[in-house]
């Protein structure tokens, strides 16, 4: 069965709630990492005021997950998607990278550019999955990251 939920911009009121996801979503790789991964130390006040930010909520308005992505150049950077681990498995994450991949086409960029650490394996698979290729590795803020690329 296929759970009803609806994307949304965030607003101000979802900022304790996308950290909350994002803490509940990341967690599992701070031990693995050394350190807390960058979307867990996100400043998401300014993302949602800056109009970055969108959120995926449930029939009873609760956040089920999130995204932030924005016009970088002549491409669209995802920057962070997470769902929470309750809500995993529904294809709410891959609704959200959908959706920014849609805004992308509207918005003519030519492609979404995003990465992930090394160390999240499961993403390593997934977004090949979604058709993001992978276009680099390399070591930046103290992360060995993974970048993936996917024309639009």
């Amino acid at each position: 069965m296929s759970e009803r939920f609806e994307i949304r911009q965030a607003q101000n009121r979802d900022e304790p709630a996308i950290r909350s996801c994002a803490e509940n979503a990341y967690d599992q790789y701070v031990a693995a990492i050394g350190k807390k991964p960058v979307p867990m130390v996100a400043d998401f006040r300014s993302l949602i005021a800056s109009g970055h930010a969108y959120v995926a909520v449930d029939a009873g308005a609760d956040v089920v997950g999130f995204i932030i992505f924005y016009q970088e150049g002549d491409h669209i950077l995802l920057e962070n998607v997470a769902v929470r681990s309750d809500a995993t498995g529904r294809g709410i994450g891959k609704r959200l990278i959908e959706f920014c991949e849609a805004e992308a086409k509207q918005s003519k960029a030519t492609s979404v550019k995003l990465y992930t650490n090394e160390k999240m394996t499961e993403n390593l698979s997934i977004y090949p999955h979604l058709g993001y290729r992978e276009i680099e590795r390399r070591r930046e803020d103290g992360f060995n990251r993974v970048f993936f690329e996917k024309p639009v």
